[in-house]
């Protein structure tokens, strides 16, 4: 059973801490609250463009080279993430390097120098990033979805940004935010892996001397409205059509969390889920299907991802509406929900083994406010979802009304996807 260990410092940057006497390996995390939420929309993209900036060098580790060959020379891995709601920076390491983790990470945060050519470099290189993200339809869908299923507003952004915002933001921008938001009540430095609490608080107060703060930022709360259009269509040439289709649920604190994630389960979760056996293996519409709950700090929604064939996609689309409508109306057998628990705890269990995994979840739970869960007491959770609660949040989230359908392929006419809609009869 893994055992978290929690201090503040003075400057209120928090320290969680998780002794893992299993491994030889190390996870040093430091997360911000400074996600795309975070923006306006005259900045959208900056967190991801900053969070590639620090890797750009600082005053011990002066350029990207130099970085790199710390961390390569100790047999680690460095990497950083940004989501909508935080941005990630990590390095892991066997564990007698940890001091060489926290002062490489140190640098590229307290000391990063944005000089002008390493900021152009990398102004093409998010260019570039963005046309990938463009030209893969897989990767698309999601980030299309999100926009359509939350809107026009922070959250619905991408956390990528526009490319017009990418080409003309400037150095000034960033040292702005980056003073407005990396500061110690926004920052959890998470650490994971064969060490201990008093250690951890000694580096983090050597390495990490972060501004004091004593608010951390809050984004601006997500606004849900009764939308007309609950779909779109972005016209591709593609050999494959690719979909999402969902429905908003809720934020990371509800109640209904965890009967959201057994009901995603049940339907897309692994190669005998109910989607995976009907879209792939009854009716061979598509190579990948699965489904997903996902859940902000005050909104979330649950979808289904498919890449079908394009010419039998109406098939698909009514062949998973089908599955959402008999999932409101009958009741799951015991041998299905059981194994659909078994899933999540199983998939859940595996994860925790890695430090790096352990870290970001136990980080993220503390940045972001939300009570920090063990193991055990996700596992007693997702054991004690019932069939009922399972058919009645289904009941509850599938309704006509709310159905959300983002479709990328060679398609123009709406008309063809609204008519399967308004289809729907939960």
């Amino acid at each position: 059973m893994l055992s978290i260990k929690k201090t503040t410092l003075p400057n209120r940057v928090r320290i969680v801490t998780i002794p893992m006497r299993s491994t030889e390996a190390i996870t040093v995390m430091v997360m911000v609250r400074a996600g795309s939420r975070h923006e306006t929309k005259s900045i959208n993209g900056i967190s991801h463009f900053l969070e590639h900036l620090f890797f750009k060098g600082g005053k011990r580790y002066p350029d990207p080279h130099s970085v790199a060959e710390a961390i390569d020379s100790i047999g680690g891995v460095f990497n950083a993430f940004t989501d909508n709601e935080f941005v990630g920076y990590y390095v892991k390491v066997a564990k007698e390097h940890i001091n060489t983790a926290f002062d490489v990470i140190s640098d590229m945060l307290i000391n990063a120098k944005f000089d002008k050519d390493g900021l152009e470099r990398e102004r093409g290189v998010i260019l570039e990033e963005y046309k990938m993200l463009h030209d893969d339809p897989k990767l698309l869908v999601g980030d299309a979805f999100e926009r359509l299923i939350f809107g026009d507003q922070p959250l619905g952004w991408s956390v990528i940004g526009l490319p017009e915002v990418i080409k003309k933001v400037k150095r000034s921008d960033f040292v702005n935010y980056k003073n407005k938001l990396y500061t110690a009540s926004n920052i959890v430095v998470a650490v994971a892996g064969n060490t201990n609490l008093s250690k951890v608080t000694k580096l983090t107060r050597q390495y990490l001397p972060f501004p004091k703060s004593t608010k951390p930022n809050r984004p601006l709360p997500y606004r849900p409205g009764r939308k007309a259009i609950r779909l779109n269509i972005v016209n591709k040439k593609t050999e494959q059509a690719h979909i999402a289709l969902g429905v908003p649920t809720f934020g990371s604190r509800h109640r209904d969390k965890y009967a959201a994630k057994v009901l995603s389960a049940i339907l897309g979760g692994g190669m005998s889920s109910r989607l995976f056996m009907s879209v792939r293996e009854r009716h061979g519409l598509a190579y990948y299907v699965y489904s997903n709950d996902t859940h902000y700090v005050d909104a979330g929604y649950l979808a289904v991802h498919a890449g079908v064939d394009k010419d039998r996609i109406d098939l698909a689309i009514k062949t998973i509406l089908e599955e959402f409508t008999k999932i409101t109306r009958e009741l799951v057998s015991q041998k299905e929900l059981t194994k659909a628990k078994e899933y999540l705890i199983g998939h859940f269990v595996l994860a925790m083994e890695d430090s790096d995994a352990v870290a970001m979840r136990l980080g993220l739970q503390e940045l972001l406010g939300n009570p920090i869960e063990t193991v055990a007491y996700i596992k007693q959770q997702i054991k004690a979802v019932t069939a009922e609660q399972v058919r009645s949040l289904a009941r509850r989230i599938f309704t006509a009304d709310v159905l959300t359908l983002l479709v990328i392929g060679p398609y123009t006419r709406q008309k063809q996807f609204s008519d399967l809609l308004k289809q729907y009869q939960a």
